[in-house]
């Protein structure tokens, strides 16, 4: 791995520009009548394409060399969701031509943005999990990592989402019906997969088997092919690329030609649509018996492709399996891809004849594990029955891994029959399940956290018993995100300002941020930050209106909570505050100082799962109450409440450059890292949030001062749990509190429905599992003091820049850079051969 990458020089640069320049005139010559934005845009990408296919050729001839040689084994990133946003901008900039796009677009009469804007989203993931998961292939590229993300390649992804009165409505977000601009398919690379069938016995007669998963072989009563699309990412500094190779599900056979003789149509279709609705969207409704059956089968294909693919490019390269675990590294992003241990040993032992020992130390050494959640209920598990129906040999090969798994543990505490069952990989209480954590954990050589807090919690709480049994296999790497997209392309006011003050160099090592720091009390610095602020501030205000025609405010101060819609996430939390601001600004206009009230702008965004009713009343509460905030009068536009529909990457884009405030207010002990974070303190956005997450490690490096924390934490949260939390004592011991659950329990905000939230607010008294109440009137103190601060520009804009000064330890380079050290080198096999 080479992390001193340098830019192209002028020569192979200039080269380039020609041949983007020669591609682009061919492909406008061929254009019938005048050239548009949405003919200039696929022309454009062709144009890239071409030279991102050239670069990806020479990649892998690299990697295949490098592969026998290099310290780091070759990474394969399976992940369900790959959150790429637009590809242009990114291509362009790696590849040092939008100044040259921009002049021909230009004699064309072609508007810039109109060709930037006419590109979709590609809807190949949603939140956190799947924008992480894309910053580190942009990082793969820019550290020249050998390297595949696997993932799958979704017509319609999650759902584009539209919020009419409130409501949210989910409908097909068909990002791919003009075709991929950017997938180069891949037509010589195809896989079969199974489902369903029987497991047979294919042992000699009389011959004595000491290995008892070996002689089974799966006949699958169904089949599909997997076909390979790549989506190439490039270097920004330098010619390497990474590769997102995404899976399309074909039919085994295009269509049943005795059914089409027969003239039953619908029958002769079935196994096209069949496989089609394998790629149809991300993360089926698993409420229902389908839904969970398409869920599972999306994950056997994605894991089941990847690793043929791995095998195939191993066997090409080495000639034999026997080295695989030695020069392949295969990483778990989450429990979605945990079928991959079962799929390897399939592969290993049933179709290339390994004995079973052989092929474990090879998983062993293979496999590793980020854990994303604490919550044990996201900890994904199968019942029995699903996957005996669907995946029958992959179910023998988990209760082998099992039986000898348990069979250790009991070895080691023969008296601890309990400690068997709680970390046996089938949950036999009830419906019997198998637990998906529990088999990547055992099957892994390294498992991480993605925060410092949330890695000590894993080991403490959802891991504890495999923690004991494993202690050396548990480590954290704290998440991080690419300043390329983040910084360079979503901010490039600030990105100027910051090469004029401290240099270039941040940008190919993000350390260099804390050159900053010294500055920070520099007024003309400061009057630089607020400007950029103000455009950026400007541009989204403009946005807002041609979305929403709300009429904000671009001097108020903007402040911004986007994210997955989660009870856990405290949406309802920044809601109870506005409402209270809103009470509390018609008691007393003059303002807590006499001073009057400081504007506000609250901007909310983000998808609620389409079964989760609970999130979507939130956001229906945030349109109702935004509703009469809005339209009220009496507050000369000092508060308004927005909610943008339909939160991606391009949306992310255009609001974090121009947030004042983070919101960061999750229950303490919950999320797992939080990457939206980083990105808001990387444009100069100060931090207001619970001491969870990531957010503790960007307190300690920006400074504490400098960021609005409230709440308890984690173990104060513990402390009320045990000790008999009563949120119905604290909302009556708080009169500011009460008022507000009173007007939203009563139906002030739904006058036509006034009982629309009552269960909503019901739930919070009686239960409140996300201790809102405990944390209220904390949070409420907080934005008292971002209001005394942002009245004091000078100040503000001292802490802005001693945010972004301290943000220089979350790229996602630095990120890889771990991973490499801890699980990806073959260095980190070298204190002995992983085992069970």
């Amino acid at each position: 791995m080479n992390d001193t990458t340098s830019p192209l020089d002028t020569d192979t640069r200039d080269a380039l520009q020609n041949a983007v320049l020669t591609r682009f005139k061919l492909l406008a010559a061929q254009q019938p009548g005048p050239l548009d934005a949405r003919a200039a845009l696929r022309m454009a990408a062709e144009a890239c394409r071409d030279e991102l296919a050239t670069r990806w050729a020479n990649t892998q001839k690299a990697d295949a060399v490098r592969g026998k040689l290099a310290p780091c084994r070759r990474v394969h990133y399976l992940s369900m969701e790959f959150l790429m946003g637009r590809a242009l901008g990114n291509a362009l900039a790696a590849l040092g031509i939008e100044p040259l796009l921009r002049s021909i677009m230009a004699e064309q009469g072609i508007e810039w943005t109109d060709v930037l804007e006419g590109e979709s989203d590609a809807a190949l993931g949603n939140g956190g999990l799947g924008r992480l998961a894309a910053c580190f292939l942009d990082a793969f590229a820019e550290l020249e990592l050998p390297s595949f993300g696997y993932g799958l390649r979704y017509r319609f992804g999650m759902f584009k989402q539209a919020t009419p009165d409130g409501v949210q409505v989910e409908t097909a977000d068909d990002w791919l019906r003009d075709g991929g601009l950017w997938d180069i398919e891949r037509t010589a690379i195809e896989y079969s997969i199974g489902f369903g069938g029987r497991v047979e016995s294919t042992r000699t007669s009389g011959r004595l088997e000491t290995d008892r998963s070996s002689g089974r072989q799966w006949v699958p009563a169904e089949r599909v092919r997997a076909r390979a699309f790549d989506f190439i990412v490039p270097a920004h500094h330098g010619a390497r690329v990474s590769t997102l190779r995404q899976w399309q599900a074909l039919p085994a056979q295009a269509v049943d030609f005795q059914a089409v003789v027969r003239g039953d149509y619908a029958a002769a279709a079935k196994p096209e649509w069949q496989a089609e609705s394998l790629n149809w969207v991300l993360y089926p409704d698993d409420s229902h018996g389908a839904g969970r059956e398409l869920r599972l089968r999306q994950e056997a294909f994605l894991v089941s492709a990847s690793l043929q693919d791995l095998l195939q490019r191993h066997l090409a390269e080495f000639g034999t399996l026997d080295s695989l675990g030695r020069h392949n590294a295969i990483h778990l992003n989450d429990t979605h891809p945990a079928l991959a241990p079962a799929e390897l040993m399939r592969l290993l032992v049933d179709d290339h004849g390994m004995k079973w020992d052989d092929a474990w130390r090879i998983t062993r050494e293979a496999v590793s594990y980020t854990n994303h959640t604490l919550m044990p209920e996201a900890l994904e598990t199968w019942p029995v029955a699903l996957m005996e129906s669907l995946l029958p040999r992959h179910l023998e090969i988990i209760y082998d891994i099992n039986y000898r798994f348990l069979a250790d543990v009991r070895a080691r505490f023969p008296d601890d029959e309990e400690l068997a069952k709680r970390v046996s990989l089938i949950d036999e209480s009830g419906v019997r399940h198998v637990r998906m954590a529990a088999l990547a954990v055992v099957a892994s050589h390294r498992v991480n956290g993605v925060a410092a807090l949330h890695s000590q919690l894993m080991v403490d709480t959802i891991f504890a018993d495999y923690a004991r049994l494993f202690p050396e296999r548990f480590h954290n790497v704290t998440n991080g995100v690419t300043p390329r997209r983040w910084l360079q392309q979503a901010n490039p006011g600030l990105s100027t300002l910051l090469d004029a003050r401290i240099g270039k160099d941040w940008r190919r090592n993000l350390d260099g941020l804390k050159a900053l720091r010294a500055q920070a009390d520099d007024p003309a610095l400061g009057q630089s930050l607020g400007l950029i602020k103000f455009a950026n501030k400007a541009r989204l205000a403009e946005r807002i209106l041609c979305e929403t025609g709300i009429r904000v405010d671009s001097r108020s101060l903007f402040d911004v909570q986007v994210k997955r819609i989660h009870e856990y996430k405290r949406q309802l939390l920044n809601l109870l505050h506005v409402v209270a601001r809103y009470q509390a600004m018609l008691a007393d206009p003059a303002g807590p100082d006499g001073k009057g009230w400081q504007a506000r702008t609250v901007i909310i965004a983000g998808k609620a799962a389409s079964a989760y009713h609970t999130a979507k009343q939130i956001i229906r509460l945030a349109h109702d109450i935004g509703r009469v905030i809005n339209a009220d009068e009496r507050l000369q536009g000092r508060l308004k409440l927005v909610f943008l529909p339909n939160y991606g990457v391009s949306l992310a884009e255009a609001i974090i450059p121009a947030a004042d405030l983070s919101e960061q207010i999750s229950t303490a002990g919950t999320e797992a890292s939080g990457t939206g974070n980083m990105k808001f303190a990387l444009n100069g956005a100060l931090t207001i949030g619970t001491w969870d997450g990531a957010t503790i490690e960007m307190a300690e490096a920006i400074g504490e001062s400098d960021v609005f924390v409230f709440g308890h934490r984690a173990d104060g949260i513990e402390k009320l749990r045990d000790l008999g939390y009563l949120p119905l004592w604290i909302a009556q011991q708080n009169p500011a509190l009460h008022a507000v659950l009173d007007a939203i329990g009563r139906g002030v905000f739904s006058p036509g429905e006034p009982t629309r939230y009552k269960a909503l607010i019901d739930d919070l008294i009686g239960r409140d599992r996300y201790f809102l109440l405990a944390d209220f009137a904390d949070y409420v103190a907080a934005q008292q003091r971002v209001d005394a601060l942002y009245a004091q520009p000078a100040r503000w804009q001292a802490a802005v820049a001693r945010n972004i000064a301290g943000m220089g330890g979350f790229s996602a380079d630095r990120t890889i850079r771990e991973y490499v050290t801890r699980v990806w080198s073959a260095d980190s096999l070298a204190s002995g051969t992983p085992h069970a």
